[in-house]
């Protein structure tokens, strides 16, 4: 019981914190509603516990064989979020609520945990911090991973819900705008560090 819930304790505290998938939560529950934002919020639930297990599991083990290959996925995950954030920036109240404005699916979602530098650093830690040599290593990484999933349902369906209130206040399609702006510099800015990091590390 301690070890459950020291993990929920920290699943709570690091998934309620700004990241981008609270800000991508709480952007979807502002523009397109708490209905149509569940996929995304399940889609986090999932995908982030099922991180952790693959992690684990041997993922860790196939990094540190083949750094390049997280580097890589590193890289990759800066230049999405960074185009995820012009898309909310230049979305107007208008777009994001006509057909071709969709907000993430579930495997969007789940998929997105992984080029999420937040979720990379949380598993790993969680995983270090958390398990010990002397027990069932797979049994740990499983009671780990459920834990976060009870956590995780938490805090996205809070961020969601904040979202949503937002909506209420910003009546104007002009103050949604700024919403918007505002969400997609704080998303800009969660990946700032790990585009600091890149630069000292190749340039």
């Amino acid at each position: 019981m301690e070890l459950y819930l020291a993990v929920f304790i920290f699943g709570l505290s690091a998934g309620i914190t700004p990241g981008p998938n609270n800000i991508m939560l709480m952007t979807s529950g502002m523009n397109f509603g708490i209905q149509k934002s569940i996929p995304h919020v399940l889609g986090v639930t999932f995908g982030f516990p099922v991180m952790v297990i693959l992690i684990g599991l041997g993922f860790s083990i196939v990094f540190d064989k083949y750094p390049i290959l997280h580097e890589i996925i590193k890289v990759l995950g800066v230049v999405y979020l960074l185009y995820l954030s012009w898309l909310i920036a230049s979305a107007s109240p208008d777009t994001l609520e006509g057909e071709k404005s969709k907000p993430f699916t579930f495997f969007q979602a789940a998929l997105f945990q992984w080029v999420n530098p937040k979720a990379w650093v949380v598993a790993t830690s969680s995983i270090s911090a958390y398990t010990v040599l002397n027990d069932d290593i797979y049994w740990q990484i499983l009671t780990i991973s459920g834990v976060f999933f009870f956590a995780a349902l938490f805090t996205a369906s809070t961020w969601l819900v904040f979202g949503k209130g937002i909506k209420q206040i910003l009546q104007s399609a002009k103050q949604q705008r700024a919403f918007n702006l505002a969400m997609a510099l704080l998303l800009v800015a969660s990946v700032l560090p790990v585009i600091k990091q890149l630069f000292k590390q190749y340039l």
